[in-house]
């Protein structure tokens, strides 16, 4: 398996397994990496640079305008004249002085900022209430992304009370749908159905309980009258009594909650929202840009246990992207951490704001705790073994250059232990059962940003075989996209591996659950990534 996720805990206990290899039970005893390039990483990593101000002459004086806050790479601050704080994932503060006088000024795009740094959190321990506030400031001027943002924390109640419906509207407004939108119409109703159902139960169920405390009330009503007024009897019905209030009220409140659902006047259709037939492949060009892929796979450690599948997981990728749907293939087999943040770096300068730009990561993967947040990271070949952390790529890393790229559609698809912690949003609120989707969900979609992760596990250990050559995930990933051959979006691709990835790791003793989401503080607008085939 991928299994061996780089915990003192696994590698005690994983290796003695003989169902299928794991990933990293790591081998201490391995030759040492290479150290060069440190500089030259720290120059790739993003930054919260502030820039200085630009001298400017009105009629015969001239006057220096505020400094002004950006994200770009260390080497180009320096180059700009910059000022910036090396970055470090445990303290947030320095970044956080970069944009709050910006925030404060009322720039939104600063304030997504500062609410997304209160969001990961000062030395780990995140402050919703404060990231909500700061969503909300740039919300209300209509910024999408804090839109998005802010609509996550209601989905999971983080700072703000839970509210689905809320969290949907928001994702509505993000997304740039009207209330009166089919696709929002019906996941809106989805969600105030599963709540009515959800307050129907609770309902039902105190009223069973009410009605089961009356009958034993009023038994031992009858055993308080033949004892004369026993106290102790006297005592139990009063407990009982008062627990019958406190039920009552909880069913009071639950019922005023499902009497304020929105109830339309109008019979529910059976038909399904995004209807068939997908566009036609002809219009690819005009519609979609370019397609663009970055695929890694690392199978030959230098310091950690070798891995069986991520070389013909990488290599099977990288062709059907290629000939099936026409990207443009970036291969890298077994690279370091300068090789993997070096292409990451580039592709800024190859990707352009209308394309598409896949990523696909088959390796090890690992984790690190700080106070209350766990961050993940893909492991280059040259990692040190845990618990040193020396030459691992952070998803921090990854997520920051995601947010500085010029393209409009991007999708990370991880197969490594861990994986999912590359973003913290919950799942996709749209995802629907519905495997084709419309011109008019097409025309919603396509100018929107996309930044979403399609994660072969979330945070716990995921299979290196089990998938005849490949990886479990890598297997129904390249079935799904070979069976392919119309217009497919990433939520039905993910509908269609999910169940077959999970099936398939239970034969072999294992759970494995894919996830799919979007990933937060890169740009997200509630955009789609799509695979559209050259030939339909």
């Amino acid at each position: 398996m991928r299994l061996q996720c780089l915990t003192a805990i696994f590698a005690l206990t994983l290796c003695t397994m003989t169902v299928c290899t794991m990933t990293i039970c790591v081998s201490a005893s391995a030759a040492k990496p290479d150290t060069a390039g440190t500089a030259e990483v720290a120059d790739l990593e993003v930054v919260d640079c502030l820039l200085p101000g630009q001298v400017r002459r009105l009629g015969n004086s001239s006057y220096v305008t505020p400094r002004r806050p950006t994200r770009t790479t260390a080497s180009d601050c320096r180059i700009r004249g910059g000022e910036y704080v090396a970055y470090d994932r445990a303290d947030y503060k320095t970044a956080l002085n970069v944009w709050m006088a910006t925030a404060e000024a009322g720039d939104a795009e600063a304030q997504v900022n500062v609410g997304e740094i209160f969001e990961r959190g000062h030395g780990g321990t995140p402050n919703y209430t404060a990231a909500a506030l700061w969503y909300r400031k740039a919300a209300e001027q209509g910024n999408a992304r804090a839109q998005y943002n802010l609509g996550t924390l209601y989905e999971q109640g983080l700072g703000v009370e839970k509210d689905m419906t809320q969290a949907l509207n928001l994702y509505r407004q993000a997304w740039g749908l009207p209330e009166d939108d089919l696709i929002f119409k019906s996941a809106a109703q989805q969600q105030q159905q599963a709540l009515r159902d959800q307050l129907q139960q609770q309902i039902q169920q105190k009223d069973q309980q009410i009605n089961l405390l009356k009958k034993q009330v009023a038994q031992l009503q009858k055993q308080v009258a033949a004892s004369d007024g026993d106290a102790e009897l006297q005592a139990q019905v009063k407990q009982l009594r008062d627990w019958i209030s406190t039920l009552e009220a909880e069913r009071s409140a639950a019922d005023n909650e499902y009497s304020e659902l929105p109830v339309f006047r109008k019979p529910s259709s059976t038909r399904d929202v995004l209807l068939q037939p997908a566009m036609a492949t002809s219009q690819r060009d005009k519609k979609f840009g370019k397609f663009y892929a970055l695929v890694i796979g690392n199978q030959d450690y230098q310091s950690l246990d070798k891995l069986n599948s991520p070389h013909a997981d990488a290599k099977s990728v990288a062709e059907i992207l290629e000939k099936q749907y026409g990207f443009s293939v970036r291969l890298l087999l077994d690279a370091s951490n300068v090789e993997v943040m070096q292409a990451i770096n580039a592709l800024n300068e190859v990707v352009g704001d209308k394309d598409n730009l896949l990523i696909y990561y088959a390796g090890h993967g690992s984790r690190i705790a700080s106070g209350d947040v766990e961050s993940g990271y893909w492991l280059p070949v040259n990692a040190d073994p845990p618990p040193t952390d020396t030459f691992w790529v952070s998803n921090e890393f990854v997520t920051r250059h995601l947010a500085r790229l010029k393209a409009k559609r991007v999708l990370v698809v991880a197969d490594s232990c861990y994986a999912g912690l590359l973003s913290s949003a919950p799942g996709y609120l749209f995802l629907g059962n519905n495997n084709s989707y419309d011109q008019n969900y097409l025309n919603y979609k396509l100018d929107k940003k996309a930044r979403l992760l399609l994660a072969s596990g979330s945070d716990k250990p995921v299979l290196d075989n089990a998938g005849a050559g490949h990886s479990v995930f890598a297997r129904a990933f390249i079935s799904a996209l070979q069976n392919n051959t119309a217009i497919l979006a990433s939520p039905a691709l993910f509908i269609q591996i999910k169940d077959q990835v999970s099936a398939n790791a239970k034969k072999v003793g294992v759970e494995q659950e894919p996830e799919f989401k979007a990933i937060k503080g890169a740009g997200h607008a509630v955009g789609d990534f799509f695979f559209v085939p050259l030939k339909s």
